[in-house]
């Protein structure tokens, strides 16, 4: 029987503690040694932002996505492979595992076009070097797993004629997993799942469908929370069996639900 493949996206404030980090490492670990491929898709918000200031470029958002000109690209680019990317890959190969550092560019996996974003009005915002993704070519991480690596992922990717483009790594996380038809897909975030009445610990949203979604969408979900529920959902009909979105400031959140099966976080249902 060929291994149960997860793929978990890793974000928030466990990205920037450097003892969650570690923790998150101790977690996949634990997945590994009870039989499941791993695979890490991350953004870099935090970095993302401190290169830019450093920079004097302003960071700029539309509903939860970056606006990327060219010349903010380019130190995006620098935080998400040179500095995230390679911190990660060197925490988690000090944790036992054998972490494989990538971006959506590596031989040539993830294929992007510019993405014309649709607000609420209904009109298109230009948000620069944005993409969205037109093709997935799984052979490389399915090499990469099937021997027992844990590749990790940047959120950037090349069109067909060479332009690079910054993709949201939500959207991205779904979309890989649907991709290299992963079993689960984990977002972790900040908080214990979707709340009704953030923070009362009584008003999480134990299961949410499309249907609540669609009924949710800009109220109880927002800013942020919206590409995370909506890229899990898309991965939900794109084939991927399992979504949820779990703390990733509570790491021990992570083998509690894929190995003890605890009900925790709010997972996505069609």
């Amino acid at each position: 029987m060929s291994k149960q493949r997860i793929l978990i996206k890793y974000g928030g404030n466990a990205m920037i503690n450097p003892q969650l980090q570690q923790e998150i490492a101790v977690q996949i670990f634990k997945l590994q040694e009870a039989g499941f491929e791993v695979i890490m898709v991350h953004g870099g918000g935090p970095f993302i932002n401190k290169a830019l200031e450093k920079a004097a470029i302003k960071s700029e958002f539309v509903d939860g996505l970056r606006v990327t000109e060219a010349i903010a690209f380019a130190e995006i680019q620098k935080a998400l492979i040179g500095e995230v990317n390679a911190d990660l890959v060197s925490k988690l190969n000090q944790n036992r595992l054998k972490a494989i550092g990538l971006s959506g560019k590596d031989a040539g996996m993830v294929q992007a076009k510019k993405y014309q974003h649709r607000s609420a009005d209904g009109s298109i915002v230009d948000l620069g070097l944005v993409g969205e993704i037109t093709k997935i070519d799984d052979s490389l991480i399915n090499l990469l797993c099937e021997a027992g690596y844990v590749p990790v992922v940047a959120c950037v990717a090349d069109g067909t004629d060479g332009t690079s483009y910054n993709i949201n790594a939500d959207t991205f996380a779904g979309k890989l997993a649907s991709a290299v038809k992963a079993d689960q897909l984990i977002v972790l975030t900040d908080v214990d799942g979707l709340f009704l009445n953030y923070p009362d610990p009584a008003s999480i949203i134990r299961k949410l469908n499309e249907d609540a979604v669609k009924a949710h969408l800009g109220t109880t979900i927002q800013g942020g929370m919206i590409p995370k529920i909506q890229s899990c959902v898309q991965a939900l009909k794109e084939g991927v069996k399992k979504a949820i979105i779990l703390n990733g400031t509570k790491p021990e959140q992570i083998a509690n639900y894929v190995i003890e099966n605890k009900e925790i976080g709010t997972t996505l249902t069609l």
